[in-house]
């Protein structure tokens, strides 16, 4: 029998050892591949690295929920600061501000009219005196938000998505219901009606709406 060299066999143990690793990585890349799909495949929407947010899809429930979101939108505590122009509205009948201020970049008024200058961090004693919530603010002009105006359909279109609602993702979205301007809607100073839910029945249809799917009604 012809015997191989020793150059011979170092090549053969250099394959054979090429052909091991070869076949490692590709068990390696298999089971990845499982890893990924089975978190793609999760009807969980993992939101961060700490929390994870649970969505399970219903049309009907949904839907349901948004009715009551939608009519805490278009009150007048809401929609008044989310009009259509640079000029935000005022009183229960939304007319215009009677000191016609604008947006200006920033949401917080333009050169000397600046929102800040009337609009406190706490409401202002008295009957319809100006109102006050820390960092009072419209949306700022790349993003207005605009509720005025837009149908059930629209608003709920535009509230999840992350490039007409301040980028603002699922979590974000669900940690917004607390923030203090859309508080102060149920805290707005003397004179003024409140939305036609509590805060505590919006968050929680607004935390149903988003977390069962977020249905838009028909058009």
């Amino acid at each position: 029998m012809k015997r191989f060299s020793t150059k011979n066999r170092g090549r053969l143990g250099h394959y054979a050892q090429r052909y091991r690793f070869s076949i490692t990585m590709t068990i390696l890349a298999i089971l990845l591949i499982g890893i990924v799909s089975a978190f793609s495949n999760d009807s969980t929407h993992r939101v961060g690295t700490a929390a994870a947010i649970e969505v399970k899809k219903d049309s009907l429930k949904s839907l349901a929920a948004f009715k009551t979101v939608y009519a805490v939108l278009q009150s007048p505590r809401c929609l008044n600061c989310h009009p259509s122009g640079d000029i935000p509205l005022q009183g229960d009948d939304n007319r215009l501000h009677a000191m016609f201020p604008k947006r200006g970049p920033e949401g917080k008024g333009m050169l000397t009219m600046k929102c800040a200058n009337c609009h406190q961090s706490e409401n202002t004693a008295g009957l319809k005196t100006p109102p006050g919530s820390a960092d009072w603010h419209l949306p700022p002009a790349n993003m207005k938000m605009v509720f005025e105006g837009r149908t059930a359909h629209e608003l709920a279109k535009q509230l999840i998505d992350p490039k007409q609602n301040g980028n603002k993702d699922l979590k974000a979205l669900i940690a917004h219901a607390d923030d203090g301007l859309v508080k102060w809607g149920w805290d707005p100073g003397e004179g003024r009606t409140l939305p036609p839910f509590t805060h505590a029945e919006f968050k929680e249809a607004w935390i149903t709406w988003l977390t069962t799917g977020a249905y838009a009604p028909g058009k």
